[in-house]
């Protein structure tokens, strides 16, 4: 039986259950937002669940993000909406990636980029409703639509949108989602009046496409409503399931007296003769500091207060007489079965909002271990992106991974493979992704051709890429401590060993100008 310390699990399943049924309760398109990493929950996985769902779009902050959606062969619409001055936009228009406009400066790197990647940039044109964030103001909002137009008419850019964003939606009732709606209804009629017609109009994130069919027009924007998770008051049933349950194991309890001072700056004091348990979660793996003394967490059948403060990789929880012990499991949230905590407990706790915690989780070192089935890729890796170490089932002479565990930050799927670009090991644990290549994916553990091109098709390595454990020189051998790449780059890691296995450092060894490297991300 494999063991684990922490962990973050998330129920892909869940997420395509919650894009059908906020799809069930529209005629609109849904454009499912991953940004942030899937709110946490991993954007590829969290992505390919909500189409499975039914979503038709998907919705990203950056470039970035979009990009790499298409890289791991996602085909579907994709707005990126973030986009600051100078970015290689050209990739996103070539990559058929739909990109923001809210001003004429933003409309003026678009015409760029189009005349660069010799193709119309896919555009969403959007007004400031009244949030003042993004967008074109409604006094500018003319200037930006008849620029917009003749660009359309140049064949630089394709209007396939026009948007904008609640302030208080999260609040039914509020006055100003009738105001921004009737902004927003006169900018789609002042646009009309320009030759504007676009074939997506959308302003419903999640809590507007909970609440206010009227606003949902063409296309709605769920963010944290696909991840289960509601925007709105308590009283609003939404029939969502969180997908995200954080956990870890008790690593230690002892027994102190009344009056014991407990961890950092004694904030807080034990009233009686009580049990101590440490949980090894804390600030450095996404719990927020000032849950300090207010956290709830589920150990042993009850939900318990963190006693003192946040510290950086564990809490500690008053017990009492409860029998707890080393190894029980505490719940900090999840979907709210049993009475365990809730990401909105946490949220309301520590005043502030279910989208943070959730989120702080992302990359953090804490895996994420994937249940369910819907958010796998459509295809099984190819035997050119598998790692090395599957030859001996073993990686610098440890024990074997069991099956669905992760080494690093890197995602587990339910297969055991790992998410993204990371390998997998014959016993199914993942392993993290190291180098990168020279398109900036994360590069797994491969072989490399005899032209420097990684098998799988993967770019070479650039000069002055890092090198680590799982990339592999053309004489078969892994990249030594003090292997050291052309330009002087530096490799970390073990070399390969007669077996397969990452043994223990070469020193001086010499990378030949061919790069190492594996399936891009």
């Amino acid at each position: 039986m494999s063991m684990w310390q922490a962990e973050v699990r998330v129920d892909l399943d869940a997420i395509r259950d919650n894009v059908a049924t906020l799809r069930a309760g529209t005629t609109a398109e849904v454009m499912a937002v991953v940004k942030a990493d899937g709110y946490g929950h991993g954007m590829l996985p969290s992505a390919r669940a909500a189409l499975a769902g039914g979503a038709t779009w998907l919705g990203v902050a950056t470039l970035d993000e979009a990009l790499t959606l298409r890289r791991e062969g996602i085909t579907a619409p994709v707005l990126a909406w973030l986009l600051a001055p100078g970015l290689p936009l050209h990739e996103g228009v070539a990559a058929d990636v739909d990109l923001n406009a809210g001003s004429l400066a933003q409309l003026g790197e678009l015409v760029t980029a189009a005349r660069r990647a010799g193709r119309p940039t896919r555009t969403h044109l959007k007004i400031d409703t009244g949030l003042a964030r993004g967008g074109a103001t409604p006094a500018d909002w003319p200037a930006l639509l008849e620029a917009a137009a003749k660009a359309q008419a140049d064949g630089e850019i394709d209007v396939v949108g026009v948007w904008s964003h609640f302030v208080y939606a999260d609040s039914p009732g509020h006055e100003t989602v009738d105001h921004q709606l009737a902004v927003f209804a006169e900018g789609l009629a002042t646009a009309e009046q320009f030759g504007i017609e676009p074939r997506y109009r959308h302003i419903a994130n999640s809590a507007a496409t909970l609440t206010r069919p009227d606003a949902h027009y063409d296309l709605v924007r769920p963010g944290v409503a696909i991840y289960g998770l509601s925007p709105l008051p308590r009283e609003h049933q939404t029939g969502l399931r969180p997908a995200m349950t954080a956990r870890a194991r008790v690593t230690l309890t002892k027994r102190v007296p009344a009056g014991q001072g407990v961890s950092y700056g004694h904030a807080y004091y034990t009233s009686r003769e009580t049990t101590l348990a440490l949980v090894p979660l804390g600030y450095g793996d996404g719990v927020p500091r000032h849950a300090s003394n207010v956290g709830p967490v589920s150990l042993g059948g009850r939900t318990r207060t963190i006693a003192g403060r946040v510290c950086m990789d564990q809490i500690i929880l008053d017990c009492g007489d409860d029998p707890v012990a080393a190894g029980d499991v505490a719940v900090l949230f999840g979907p709210g079965d049993n009475g365990t905590p809730t990401a909105t407990d946490w949220a309301d706790a520590i005043d502030t909002i279910n989208y943070e915690i959730v989120t702080r989780f992302g990359g953090s070192r804490v895996p994420r271990v994937y249940d369910g089935t819907a958010g796998l890729p459509a295809e099984p890796p190819t035997a050119a992106a598998t790692d090395v170490s599957q030859s001996v089932g073993e990686v610098g002479g440890l024990e074997p991974l069991p099956s669905g565990s992760a080494v690093g930050a890197s995602d587990v799927l339910p297969s055991g493979r790992a998410a993204g670009t990371s390998d997998v090991s014959p016993s199914d644990g993942a392993m993290g992704a190291t180098a990168r290549s020279s398109s900036g994916g994360a590069v797994g553990a491969t072989a490399v051709s005899p032209s420097g091109v990684a098998v799988g098709g993967s770019e070479a390595l650039p000069s002055g890429s890092a090198v680590t454990a799982s990339d592999v020189l053309l004489s078969g051998r892994g990249a030594g401590a003090s292997d050291v790449l052309p330009g002087g780059a530096g490799s970390g890691g073990a070399d390969l060993g007669a077996r397969g296995a990452f043994g223990s450092g070469r020193d001086g060894g010499v990378l030949p100008a061919e790069a190492s490297g594996g399936e891009g991300a």
